[in-house]
C-alpha cells in the first residue's frame, strides 16, 4: 500500500503538472470504465477539488457513470524521472453546458475544438505510491486527430454526433449529454 494524504500537496500539484496524460475510473451497474485521457485538459482547483475538460470521444461511459454513482479514481503515472503513480479518489459530478456553473469551470481552460462536458471531482485521499515497475517512455508530441476530426465536423457536426453516439454507455446507460448540453429547437 502506497502513502495516504488527505489533500493534494504542492508538490503533488507540481507533479500533475507535468504530466502528458492521466487516466479516469468509474464504473456503475456495468462495466468498469478506464479511459487515458490527454490534452491540456485537467486542473487541479485546490487542495481537495480537481476539474477536466472531456472531449467528445466514441464513448460517454465517465458521464453516464458518474450520474449514478460519483466514484471516480485519477491516475497519473511517471513515465520520466522518478518513478511515482499518484492516485487521487473521489466523488465526481458530471457539469454540462447549460448547467450554471459551466462558466465559472470553462473558465480555467483554453476551449479545445470538441469539448463535451466538465468533471469536478471533490477528493477525498491521495495515494502516492512507488511505480518501480512502470517503465520509462518518450514523450514525442500530442496527437492533433481529435482536434483535427472536431474542426472538420463543426459545431453542428459534434452536436449530431452526440445524438448518433454519446447518448447512452455501451451498458445502456444514459448520459443526458443532449439534453444537458443543447438548447432546445424553437418550433414555430
Amino acid at each position: 500500500m502506497g502513502t495516504q494524504y488527505t489533500e493534494i500537496s504542492d508538490n503533488h500539484k507540481n507533479f500533475i503538472a507535468q504530466q502528458k496524460i492521466f487516466f479516469v475510473a468509474t464504473a456503475a451497474d456495468g462495466r468498469v470504465n478506464l479511459s487515458p485521457k490527454g490534452m491540456d485538459s485537467f486542473r487541479v482547483i485546490d487542495a481537495n477539488r480537481v476539474i477536466w475538460l472531456n472531449m467528445t470521444g466514441s464513448g460517454n461511459e465517465t458521464s453516464a457513470h458518474v450520474q449514478q454513482n460519483p466514484r471516480m479514481t485519477i491516475m497519473f503515472s511517471a513515465f520520466e524521472g522518478n518513478p511515482l503513480i499518484l492516485r487521487l479518489y473521489g466523488n465526481a459530478r458530471v457539469v454540462h453546458q447549460n448547467d450554471s456553473d459551466w462558466n465559472d469551470l470553462f473558465s480555467h481552460f483554453d476551449p479545445i475544438p470538441g469539448f463535451r462536458q466538465i468533471f469536478d471531482c471533490q477528493v477525498d485521499l491521495v495515494q502516492a505510491s512507488c511505480g518501480m515497475s512502470v517503465p520509462f517512455y518518450d514523450y514525442v508530441e500530442e496527437r492533433e486527430q481529435l482536434t483535427s476530426h472536431s474542426i472538420k465536423k463543426g459545431e453542428q457536426g459534434i452536436k449530431d454526433y452526440w445524438r448518433d453516439k454519446n447518448q447512452f454507455s455501451i451498458d445502456g446507460q444514459p448520459t443526458h449529454i443532449v439534453d444537458k448540453n443543447l438548447k432546445p429547437e424553437k418550433t414555430s
